[in-house]
């Protein structure tokens, strides 16, 4: 699903349901358990805390900052200035009755230390899913965008977070890029926690299965191919390339770019992939919608085959939805 793509939908009159079910062709909406946990990272390194009343069943003050350090031999020190709270073995859960504050942000749920095998602290927001899901939505669409594309949004990131795992053994999820954005209480407004409200429990579904639900800022105008967008990757029935006619909604920067180098300029950036001086950049497969497969660098001294990625890299492009053009 493109982001902007989405709200161009909701601005013509589409329903979330129907954003959802045309960027995940095949899908239908299914409901999960709302108690159901997402465990998130939200820093490895030092572990300041504030809000809790309970490390594992050790009262503390709501009021006071502590400090986690981790031991070597895999314990946890809890620290309140220079007076030592107590020692405890990991994982510890911190709780308190409201939001608590990690690193100046605050977040619902617990916190899981542990200590992260470089000294310092592996700190895990455990929260549950809707609560995750009201502090990813305004980190990855604005806020004051269209209530339908919020609600896909909404749906979309539940969906991600209930069927990803980055192999972390005490995490799911990131709470950035390599993920999604989560931002805790922060990312909660009016408006988004609306759309989370309005879409409760409700995950995307393939065969009666919940499934990835991978997202983005654009596409230029067609999505792309599982595959294809990452080589390697097991094609899925339900994310397959489809028109997106609607991407260019709310002056996305993204929809329409353009670099202009010199002959000189570009060769000097492809570097090696270049034989000689270069003459041309011929595309030689593309994927179900424009972006570069492969291509063939031409030079005065021969040719090279490399794959979109490489020339993204090397020119530092937004997108393999690319063409090469000289003049």
């Amino acid at each position: 699903m493109s982001q902007y793509g989405a709200y161009g939908y909701a601005l013509h009159g589409k329903s979330y349901r129907f954003i959802l079910a045309h960027y995940y062709q095949g899908t239908k909406l299914g409901t999960v358990d709302p108690n159901e946990i997402v465990r998130v990272l939200l820093a490895t390194g030092s572990a300041q805390f504030r809000g809790a009343t309970l490390a594992g069943t050790q009262r503390l003050s709501a009021t006071t900052t502590y400090t986690a350090r981790a031991n070597s031999i895999g314990s946890l020190t809890l620290v309140e200035g220079g007076r030592r709270i107590g020692t405890f073995t990991a994982p510890l859960t911190i709780t308190g009755p409201g939001p608590l504050t990690f690193s100046g942000d605050q977040y619902r749920g617990a916190l899981q230390l542990r200590p992260d095998g470089a000294g310092g602290v592996e700190t895990v927001n455990a929260v549950d899913v809707e609560d995750y899901v009201r502090g990813v939505v305004s980190a990855e669409m604005p806020a004051s965008w269209s209530p339908e594309a919020l609600k896909a949004q909404a749906v979309a990131a539940r969906s991600y977070a209930l069927t990803n795992d980055v192999g972390g053994s005490a995490f799911q999820v990131y709470s950035d890029t390599r993920s999604q954005m989560y931002r805790g209480v922060a990312a909660e407004t009016s408006t988004t926690d609306a759309a989370v409200a309005a879409t409760h429990d409700q995950v995307v579904t393939y065969r009666g299965q919940p499934v990835t639900t991978f997202f983005f800022a654009s596409s230029g105008g067609h999505t792309e191919n599982i595959e294809d967008a990452w080589p390697g990757a097991t094609p899925e029935p339900w994310l397959r390339g489809v028109s997106d006619p609607y991407d260019g909604a709310g002056g996305d920067p993204y929809h329409r770019w353009q670099y202009k180098l010199s002959l000189a300029s570009a060769t000097a950036k492809l570097g090696q992939l270049v034989r000689g001086q270069l003459i041309a950049i011929q595309v030689l497969r593309v994927g179900s919608s424009p972006r570069i497969v492969s291509a063939a660098v031409l030079g005065t001294h021969g040719r090279t085959i490399v794959t979109g990625a490489e020339l993204q890299q090397a020119f530092g492009l937004l997108s393999t939805y690319a063409r090469f053009t000289t003049g």
